[in-house]
């Protein structure tokens, strides 16, 4: 795969607090891996909907990447995305910051924007390849620890194929910053951190096989605490 930095466009340049831009492209594919869910806006009706959205990418397909949105076949927002220009978000909080000032109480975060219009995949090869980089991307492996789609459930399923080519990234990391005046002040400031974290595997009551390596790691990952059961 051939990349390019991460150049804004008129409609991905940041504006506000340029200094959190990220120019590296690598920073867009950091967010893209480390979420888990997206949300995508499209219109529908002359009004704008944004739905929370798995996704996964595949950086080997086109020059800067491809963004694997999934959907049903009935959902009018997939239905309509491929007629116009979509935005795809991905964010993460990472901390509250809580400043002297009220004025500069703020977030740690890091943030992607993706634009473009996006194309409906119709090979049936490129789709149950997009379907499958979903579901790894939640869960590395999983693919290989499950059913694949059948003809009925494929039928069933949309995928979109976004590049990822006008994109922009911003983050904010740190602690809070009050003015001089108020450094003085009788408040406490600082930052409470924040992140996601998953509890144990729970094995549905059907099943008795114990939890696979690859749902271990990934619970692992996430900080879940280690149990004999697994």
């Amino acid at each position: 795969m051939t990349t390019i930095p991460l150049s804004p466009t008129d409609r991905t340049r940041v504006r506000r607090s340029k200094e959190r831009a990220a120019t590296d492209r690598q920073a867009l594919y950091d967010v893209l891996a480390a979420g888990m869910f997206c949300h995508l806006g499209v219109v529908l009706d002359g009004d704008p909907l944004v739905l929370p959205t798995a996704y996964g990418v595949d950086l080997d397909r086109g020059p800067d990447g491809t963004l694997y949105l999934h959907g049903s076949v009935a959902a009018r927002s997939v239905v309509a995305a491929p007629d116009q220009t979509i935005c795809v978000t991905v964010t993460h909080v990472d901390g509250l910051v809580l400043a002297r000032s009220a004025f500069h109480h703020s977030v740690n975060y890091r943030s992607a924007v993706v634009l473009g219009t996006p194309r409906l995949v119709t090979d049936p090869a490129e789709k149950l390849h997009g379907l499958t980089v979903i579901v790894d991307h939640l869960v590395p492996g999983r693919s290989h620890g499950s059913r694949l789609p059948n003809k009925k459930e494929l039928a069933k399923t949309s995928v979109l194929a976004l590049d990822l080519t006008e994109a922009s990234v911003k983050t904010r990391a740190g602690g809070a910053n009050d003015e001089p005046e108020d450094l003085d002040l009788p408040y406490w400031t600082g930052v409470v951190p924040l992140r996601v974290v998953a509890d144990e595997p729970i094995t549905n009551d059907d099943c008795d096989l114990l939890v696979p390596a690859h749902v271990r790691t990934r619970a692992s990952q996430l900080g879940a605490p280690a149990a004999t059961g697994w």
